[in-house]
């Protein structure tokens, strides 16, 4: 069973403890705690630059380790190491680097496996396309995490090489895979059982909320412009209560980009909402995110913004049992099911191609990023009156929100628990492994043709600069340099020593030197052939370093 896959370790991916939590940190590190609990593999690897991010690796997965299992580092300096692991999992959409780096290698070695969070941004859409000129194979993978987001990635895929059928008379094909796997949520958090009511009990009392009224929950960042824009719930809000005449808390956890925004998410809810108590905590605390859940009735969350590809809180929501509110966008419209799992709002957006003036000011940096999705959002409506609707049903009819929590609960357990999800993982790189046994390589490398064509050997690239190359029967004799005193002289100097690391060793060196003493004069082809153990190219180039400072030289 080939069903494994090297880490890619950067803790910025996996790392949840910051003052800024993103969501792709969230997914990425539940993904982590997931395979390390639920992967079926002996082994677990970790790809890292540093022997001090591996032992971070470690320390990071210890408490989740429920049974016995190898962790073995491969570094990244080393990528033919990665066989070992079959497949190298990447926590971004961005293949084409590695891609490039394993043509050195073996190109069926082993496979490349990324995944989508964002990718509305320039850098990423740039990366995915790249996937189209550069060498990935039918065995390497983009996951998506919603056929939202495939059919993006299928989009940006089928323009981009419709351009490039007009640039160069082919349209190039996508080589890899692009499999659908959600992303995950651990359950068993979001069940507290018997203890639910103690929670919520003691949650709404810190919040000085009555147990008897309606609390209502969005979670996530607290930023109109990345991530839902808070006025159209406030509005939703403030109209099913003023409908209900019923007294409303609504508990916004997440966090705030800056002072700014701060100031005017809370002024708004002051303004277009006063009937509703609206109550801001902060969602980075490990103990607000894991028992924020259990104080609320109805969770909401309307999404309106092209940096959202998946959305994990709705499906956290369902796992906590709570009826959910979203806007019909992205991968909201997978997760939840219509008046199964919860009530899905209609969204408008303007029809494609009236917005190309942002696109255009975007690439010539007029908008930085931040700027150009903030003024996307705001040409995105939700109906709101259908989010005031769902919201008063949901409070008028207790019935309802018990069918529909219940119903989410068992799709989150079912579908989206992380036990299922990291099978689904583990099933992808087993077949990632068959197809790379069988199938036809894309782009084989030809003989005698560099690896990276636009990154090649500095000495083919600029073979016409030189007067000369060292043939094998080229004989050496000791320069004036050849001597033990001025010899170590040369290996004291910073500048005449630099680049040690890539030559061969001092005691091959003077093994040669002292083979060249007693014959007088040595050709290339013998001390190659007398120095078997190490690499042509290593001792090549290290007898013209020597050349350079006058230890050899050329003997007519």
């Amino acid at each position: 069973m080939n069903n494994t896959a090297a880490i890619f370790y950067k803790k910025d991916g996996y790392d949840t403890s910051g003052n800024r939590l993103l969501g792709r940190q969230a997914a990425g590190e539940g993904f982590l705690k997931a395979l390390v609990q639920h992967g079926t593999a002996d082994f677990l690897y970790c790809y890292t630059s540093s022997q001090g991010e591996f032992m971070e690796f470690c320390d990071r997965i210890k408490p989740w380790m429920k049974r016995r299992r190898q962790v073995t580092w491969l570094p990244s300096n080393n990528h033919q190491v990665l066989a070992q692991a079959g497949t190298i999992y990447h926590p971004d959409p961005i293949l084409s680097s590695l891609a490039w780096a394993r043509r050195f290698d073996n190109q069926r070695g082993y496979s490349i496996c990324g995944v989508t969070h964002t990718i509305a941004s320039m850098g990423v859409m740039d990366g995915i396309g790249d996937a189209l000129i550069a060498p990935v194979q039918p065995w390497d993978a983009i996951i998506c995490t919603s056929m939202a987001v495939k059919n993006a990635v299928d989009r940006l895929f089928d323009t981009w090489a419709e351009y490039l059928a007009q640039r160069i008379g082919a349209k190039p094909q996508i080589n890899l895979q692009l499999p659908v796997i959600p992303l995950g949520v651990d359950c068993d958090t979001f069940d507290h059982g018997e203890n639910t009511e103690n929670i919520r009990r003691g949650l709404r009392q810190a919040l000085g909320i009555p147990q008897d009224e309606i609390v209502v929950l969005f979670v996530g960042r607290l930023c109109f412009y990345a991530k839902a824009h808070p006025v159209p719930m406030y509005l939703a809000l403030e109209k099913a209560a003023q409908a209900t005449n019923t007294k409303m808390n609504f508990v916004l956890a997440g966090w705030f980009e800056d002072e700014k925004e701060k100031v005017g998410i809370i002024q708004s809810a002051q303004t277009f909402c006063p009937s509703v108590n609206c109550i801001f905590v902060d969602g980075r605390k490990p103990e607000i995110r894991a028992g924020i859940w259990s104080a609320a009735d109805i969770f909401i969350s309307l999404v309106d913004n092209i940096q959202e590809t998946f959305g994990l809180t709705p499906i956290e929501a369902m796992a906590a049992g709570l009826p959910v509110i979203v806007s019909d966008w992205d991968g909201y419209q997978e997760s939840v099911r219509h008046e199964i799992d919860g009530l899905r709002i209609p969204t408008f957006m303007p029809q494609p191609g009236l917005s190309l003036d942002l696109a255009a000011d975007y690439h010539n940096n007029t908008l930085n990023y931040s700027t150009y999705i903030a003024h996307s959002s705001m040409v995105v409506a939700v109906d709101i009156d259908a989010a005031a609707n769902a919201v008063i049903q949901l409070i008028t009819q207790p019935e309802l929100r018990k069918r529909l929590g219940e119903n989410g609960r068992k799709r989150a357990r079912e579908t989206y628990d992380w036990s299922v999800v990291i099978a689904a993982y583990e099933n992808l790189w087993q077949e990632l492994a068959e197809i790379r046994a069988t199938a036809p390589m894309s782009v084989p490398l030809q003989p005698s043709s560099p690896p990276i064509p636009l990154c090649d050997d500095p000495f083919r690239l600029f073979a016409h600069y030189t007067s000369n190359t060292p043939s094998p029967d080229l004989v050496l004799g000791l320069g004036a340099m050849g001597t033990p005193e001025n010899l170590q002289r040369i290996r004291q100097n910073w500048i005449t020593n630099f680049g040690a690391d890539r030559r061969n060793t001092n005691s091959t060196i003077d093994a040669i030197l002292n083979a060249i003493a007693q014959n007088g004069t040595v050709s290339i082809d013998t001390i190659l052939n007398s120095h078997r153990d190490v690499p042509v190219e290593q001792l090549t180039r290290t007898l013209l370093y020597l050349l350079k400072f006058d230890v050899l030289r050329i003997n007519s």
